[in-house]
């Protein structure tokens, strides 16, 4: 009997994105991929790259009915989800003091919450099978951010604590979770995926202010390629062990490792004094 194929699920796949080079990369092993987005003329070229084996779905992944909707259609096309990748999201940008609570809690709903929702969704059928993987699309944001990006690396660093557990509760169930950290890549993200506050406290001039979406440039440069990324992922997910955490880009790996090395060091520095609490 033929081994059946597998069916990928795959939020944020608007084309020139990680998501959509992620969908390419399945479907050209003659994967099955459901690409998703809130706007389905944004994966029309990969559909119609791959009529058969391509299913484009309109997705708000912060609308619990679009999220059911959207499972019951590809179990229907393609009998059942074998890999989900949580990869959609965007980066609000403001400093702590001028964030509007609306906007952080929309960019949570969509960061975090909204992964949480897909999970939830696609677990029974993959814990029936003892079989499946969840790829979380995190961000070095988790590991190490700055000015005004507190509370887009808090929906990051929220999503890797939470894929943790997860790993651990799947992993008996024969269920493999990743966290997948992007560097920079040439995408979208430093000009459409960029929202924020209105910045008016003049103190944050020399910080959050610089970082604002309205002093934004998308100089088109970053070292990151979409195309490989899907490459790399399907590799490393599909490898004997793969790792919990896995880095996308040379400056992810530089950029980690630093802020790493720089936790270590203050925790030596401090070792004497934090033991002072024991009994």
């Amino acid at each position: 009997m033929a081994e059946r194929t597998k069916t990928w699920l795959i939020t944020g796949c608007s084309e020139g994105g990680i998501g959509a080079g992620i969908a390419r990369a399945v479907l050209k092993r003659d994967y099955n991929a459901v690409v998703t987005a809130r706007n389905t003329e944004k994966t029309a070229g990969i559909v119609k790259d791959y009529p058969e084996t391509a299913l484009a779905l309109a997705l708000d992944v912060t609308d619990k009915a679009s999220i059911a909707a959207a499972v019951r259609a590809a179990q229907e096309r393609f009998g059942q989800i074998d890999v989900l990748v949580n990869n959609a999201g965007y980066c609000y940008r403001s400093s702590v003091e001028e964030a509007e609570r609306e906007g952080v809690n929309r960019m949570f709903e969509t960061n975090f919450f909204g992964p949480v929702a897909l999970i939830q969704a696609v677990l029974p059928g993959m814990r029936e099978r003892r079989s499946g993987a969840i790829v979380n699309v995190s961000s070095i944001g988790a590991v190490r951010t700055g000015a005004a990006s507190g509370y887009y690396a808090a929906t990051k660093a929220a999503l890797e604590l939470m894929s943790e557990g997860l790993a651990a509760e799947l992993k008996p169930l024969g269920i493999r979770t990743m966290i997948v950290e992007p560097g920079a890549f040439r995408t979208h993200f430093y000009d459409s995926s960029l929202k924020g506050a209105d910045m008016t406290i003049s103190d944050y001039a020399d910080t959050a202010w610089k970082r604002s979406p309205q002093n934004a440039v998308n100089q088109g440069n970053q070292p990151g390629d979409p195309a490989k990324a899907g490459d790399v992922l399907i590799d490393a997910l599909e490898s004997e062990n793969p790792p919990l955490r896995l880095l996308l880009g040379s400056d992810a790996v530089k950029i980690v490792r630093t802020a790493l090395e720089g936790r270590l060091q203050e925790l030596d520095r401090w070792a004497d004094v934090s033991a002072r609490t024991d009994f």
